[in-house]
């Protein structure tokens, strides 16, 4: 076994045992997973990572495909079927093309397509907590969706301006949830969360010049995201970002790929995590340490 190798066992070992062993209480772990189409198969590796190293999520908030990730994971499906059902997805699962002014097409085939992962239509319904951000158009702000009907918050979390037709709902007009928290980091936050884990998917290059309408939109609002600034960043204490940026919009045949680049950034930042829950606790004892003080006197 490399050295490397060895220090990560370690890492992992020492994770579990500050976790897990009866070193005190545990703070609430929220994991926030980004949007980016195909890229979002990337959630099932990091998923699987902490699941395998035991790692638990008390929260879970996703904005456009990482709210159907959440989704599906909140309702209790097994991660392999997400990686199946990755590999078999195409546009006409979820879109269909339309003649309209809003948009080229519909999304109305996300509820049908969610229900293949869970029986669930309600948030209330769900194994885990679950926060879905979707943008107001009109007020240029997050709308976060943790009750009522999932279908409605996770078509507008996935309308994607220009592509997809914005989402009418509860007299909002909603669009993409990327827009206003690319990272539903603060989401997460909002919902208790006391440790944030967040996943950031880097957007695809393009090699070459963009095929069609779709790839001109996807690469400009990521040039403006990349101007401009990222409150999600401060909000995270952990940030995984899967190696997926040479992967397309629409590349879901990449499914294995994706998963794998998952999985070795969530591995990767193991480290980053026992870290972050080492701090939790340290300041836990510190306050309880304080107040125990205080009382006495």
């Amino acid at each position: 076994m490399g050295s490397a190798t060895k220090w990560l066992s370690r890492a992992v070992h020492n994770l579990r045992s500050f976790a897990y062993a009866g070193q005190g209480e545990r703070p609430k772990i929220g994991v926030a997973l980004g949007g980016g189409f195909a890229r979002g198969i990337a959630h099932v590796g990091v998923l699987r990572v902490l699941e395998m190293h035991e790692i638990p999520v008390d929260f879970v908030a996703g904005t456009s495909v990482g709210a159907l990730v959440a989704a599906a994971y909140a309702g209790g499906t097994s991660l392999a079927e997400m990686e199946r059902r990755g590999a078999e997805t195409h546009f006409r699962d979820f879109g269909r093309w339309t003649l309209s002014r809003m948009g080229m097409a519909s999304n109305e085939r996300l509820d049908e397509f969610l229900h293949k992962f869970t029986p669930a239509k309600n948030f209330d319904e769900l194994k885990v907590p679950l926060s879905i951000v979707a943008t107001d158009l009109m007020a240029g702000e997050p709308v976060y969706f943790t009750s009522g009907e999932i279908g409605p918050a996770l078509r507008a979390s996935c309308a994607y301006p220009g592509l997809f037709l914005p989402v009418r709902y509860e007299g909002r007009i909603l669009v993409d949830g990327f827009l206003t928290e690319t990272v539903p980091a603060p989401a997460v936050r909002k919902m208790g969360a006391e440790v944030v884990i967040s996943v950031h998917l880097e957007p695809g290059l393009l090699a070459s010049g963009p095929r069609n309408t779709i790839e001109v939109i996807s690469r400009s609002f990521s040039i403006i995201q990349m101007a401009a600034m990222q409150p999600w960043r401060a909000a995270s204490d952990v940030l995984i970002e899967p190696n997926v940026h040479h992967i397309l919009w629409d590349e879901f045949a990449k499914t294995p790929q994706l998963v794998e680049a998952g999985e070795a950034a969530a591995l990767a930042a193991l480290p980053a995590i026992k870290a972050a829950l080492a701090h939790w606790q340290a300041r836990a004892s510190r306050t309880q340490w304080l107040t125990q003080v205080r009382g006495s006197q």
